[in-house]
Parts: structure tokens; C-alpha cells; sequence
């Protein structure tokens, strides 16, 4: 798998620096130290993640019974800019919730932007939240 690049300001668009935003998630996914509170915040570390190319993070927060085995990044997408429309639950204290964003790219083959706009849903299980999938 490639490196995944580190950028000084996390693409999430938290206006924090990635290593005090979302790069911690990445980093401790799995190991019990650092797990996103909250079903929005899962969503802005899974779009980081997507941006910096950090497919392991990706895999590892997706729920397993929606999980594919293999995930493939488009190398032509630069992910520019995310953009919270709403959550229904997925707070502190809930164990499933919906986050509803949309995402915009830069495609380099087709010299284009575009956006992805979807209604993710999350479960939390033994207090991490996993992505379950697009509603």
C-alpha cells in the first residue's frame, strides 16, 4: 500500500492542523488510543483519510459487514473540500447515526471538478464508530 502523504492543514476542513485533527484517528485506529467521539467526526477522519491517501484507516473504519475486501484510490482525484450538510444522531452518547456531506474533487484525467453527495450512515460498537455505508 502507498505512504499516505501528511499535509499541515487537515483536509476535513477543521482550518486545524491535521496532526492535531484527524491524523491522531489514523494513527490509533484499532489500538484503543484514539477513536473519533462522535459519527461526524468518524466521517470528517474518513474524508482526511481519503484525501491523503491512507487506505488502511479507510478499511479499518468501515464496518465489516459492508467492508469490501480491497479498496482501490483513483490516483486522477484530489479530494479539495468537505462540506457538512446535517447529522441525525451519532453523538457521545448514541450508537448509530447518519451524516449527510458533500465532497469535492478535482478529477485530473477529465480536467474537472465535481462532488460526491451522499447520506452515510454509522454504528458504534464497543465505543468505536465504524462507516456502514450510503443510504
Amino acid at each position: 500500500m502507498p505512504t499516505p502523504r501528511v499535509p499541515t492543514r487537515c483536509p476535513c476542513g477543521s482550518g486545524d492542523a491535521f496532526a492535531d485533527c484527524c491524523r491522531p484517528f489514523h494513527l490509533g485506529r484499532g489500538s484503543g488510543r484514539v477513536t473519533a467521539p462522535t459519527a461526524e467526526r468518524l466521517m470528517r477522519s474518513r474524508y482526511s483519510a481519503f484525501a491523503v491517501g491512507d487506505l488502511t484507516y479507510l478499511l479499518t473504519s468501515w464496518h465489516p459487514s459492508t467492508r469490501p475486501a480491497t479498496l482501490d484510490l483513483d490516483p486522477e482525484i484530489e479530494w479539495r473540500r468537505l462540506e457538512i450538510l446535517g447529522t441525525t444522531a451519532g453523538g457521545e452518547d448514541d450508537d448509530e447515526g447518519t451524516v449527510e456531506f458533500v465532497a469535492r474533487y478535482w478529477d485530473f484525467a477529465a480536467r474537472r471538478r465535481g462532488e460526491q453527495h451522499e447520506d452515510s450512515t454509522f454504528v458504534r460498537e464497543s465505543g468505536q464508530w465504524f462507516y456502514v455505508a450510503a443510504v
